[in-house]
């Protein structure tokens, strides 16, 4: 085993081993939290079980690997630049948690070069650990998981993930989201986007459209899908590889990414090709 891939299986082993204990320490604190503050100017929200989590996971990832770097939601970024990177979300979902609404989870990526090569998810409520890595597919609790195709995709739930940095009165925004309301059965947006892309990965729902979301909660979930065995790609058609500072995303089974990349051009008022 190479370098590479050799630390690539110690930061798996560590990220399942500390992902966990967040989990479970936010679950025992559900319904009950003391403080819920406002941060940035999006109105998002941040919690002491954010910090609280950051504070169980982050020492044990800068032991174990001192010389890669760390962003995570809260503490920000921690060491030098370099070829890893540790990208965490203690509390993916804050708002729905701080409202007692049990649709949350913490998300765990490493990146190497700017490449998600590991996504851990942990669903405390369900007890559901998400594990995927780079060539090796992705597991619900030891059970590996693929995307689903349907007959008819206008029968299936479609995803909804829309960015804090996206206007209120965004045109296109809007006008997207209500053609997908009008094509598909159900459209979710969970304010939790890893376990959307963890639901698209178990074959739970049919896709997903991502309207400018870019941050902590999004390269675990999507690398989730794609080591299922779904197509990511823009909303020009292109796969996704790497990270994107305004991605525009469309996640799915690959027999839906024509139909669902037709339906998401209509509703951004682009002409088909």
């Amino acid at each position: 085993m190479n370098k590479i891939n050799e630390t690539i299986q110690r930061a798996k082993v560590l990220a399942c081993e500390i992902i966990r204990p967040a989990g479970e320490m936010a679950k025992a604190r559900f319904d009950r939290i003391a403080e819920a503050t406002m941060k940035g100017e999006h109105g998002d929200l941040v919690t002491e079980v954010d910090r609280m989590a950051e504070e169980l996971m982050l020492p044990r990832i800068r032991e174990a690997f001192p010389e890669h770097q760390i962003h995570s939601e809260e503490a920000g970024v921690l060491g030098e630049a370099g070829d890893w990177l540790w990208m965490i979300d203690p509390l993916d979902g804050t708002n729905n948690y701080a409202i007692g609404l049990s649709v949350f989870a913490v998300s765990i990526t490493v990146l190497y070069r700017r490449e998600p090569v590991i996504g851990v998810v942990y669903e405390p409520m369900t007890d559901r650990l998400f594990v995927s890595v780079r060539g090796e597919g992705a597991t619900c609790n030891g059970i590996a998981m693929a995307t689903r195709s349907m007959p008819q995709l206008k029968r299936g739930n479609i995803g909804w993930i829309q960015g804090h940095v996206v206007p209120k009165g965004d045109l296109r925004a809007r006008g997207l989201r209500h053609q997908l309301e009008d094509n598909y059965k159900r459209v979710l947006a969970l304010w939790a986007p890893t376990l959307l892309w963890c639901m698209l990965a178990k074959g739970d729902i049919q896709g997903i459209v991502l309207y400018n979301s870019e941050g902590d909660d999004l390269y675990s979930g999507l690398l989730m899908v794609q080591e299922a065995g779904g197509a990511v790609i823009d909303f020009e058609g292109r796969p996704v590889a790497g990270m994107r500072e305004e991605p525009y995303l469309i996640a799915c089974h690959p027999e839906h990414q024509e139909e669902l990349l037709d339906v998401v051009r209509q509703g951004m008022g682009l002409s088909l090709l």
